[in-house]
């Protein structure tokens, strides 16, 4: 814990910043870098994402220096507080960013019309088809009217709930239940060795012979 030297050093350079003395924050950075890039980057486990908090901590005592409250503590105490704060909140955004990401690309791939393969000579694919086809049949009816559509159709999920009336979140639900329905289904057949198999959230790859 820094001592009382420290701690009037530090009250010094926070009285500079707030009369616009802007060398003053790299003072205070140079004062405070070590035990705060350490703190975040402990929490991050990221050397650039560690740094981002470090100058979003001291540009936001720069703008508010009236922020700290010598009421409640050290100026040291307060900071490194403010620096765990704000990686905390760091981390948030890049699992909440990975989320989004995540779901995008899901959205694309389960939006995106079923790719049609040329399988006039490809024999082993109109095996894969009739697997998938049989394996439809005993489906829910719902669930198979969506697989279906996207299967033999072409359509994406917005198409699909079009033509069935039915809203795109029961869509989407629908077709990744058949979907994971025909996997378990399809399991160990030679169709799967064949990338017959389906992918959970994925949507179909292949042509109705």
């Amino acid at each position: 814990m820094p001592g009382v030297e420290d701690g009037v050093g530090d009250v010094e350079i926070l009285r500079r910043i707030r009369a616009g003395d802007r060398s003053a924050v790299d003072d205070l950075y140079e004062r405070f870098r070590r035990p705060a890039f350490a703190l975040a980057r402990r929490i991050l486990a990221d050397d650039g994402l560690a740094e981002d908090v470090l100058q979003e901590v001291f540009l936001g005592v720069w703008r508010d220096p009236h922020a700290y409250d010598g009421a409640r503590g050290s100026f040291a105490s307060w900071l490194l507080a403010v620096v765990h704060h704000k990686a905390v909140d760091a981390v948030r955004r890049e699992e909440s960013q990975r989320r989004r990401q995540a779901r995008a690309e899901d959205e694309a791939v389960l939006d995106a019309p079923v790719a049609v393969r040329d399988v006039a000579d490809d024999a082993w694919s109109r095996v894969v088809a009739e697997q998938v086809r049989s394996a439809l049949g005993e489906l829910p009816e719902s669930q198979k009217e969506a697989l279906t559509l996207a299967y033999y159709g072409g359509y994406t999920q917005r198409e699909v709930a079009a033509l069935t009336g039915a809203p795109l979140g029961t869509v989407k639900t629908r077709m990744l239940a058949g979907m994971r329905r025909l996997r378990s289904q399809l399991g160990g057949m030679p169709g799967e060795a064949a990338g017959g198999a389906l992918d959970d959230g994925a949507p179909f790859d292949g042509t109705a012979p």
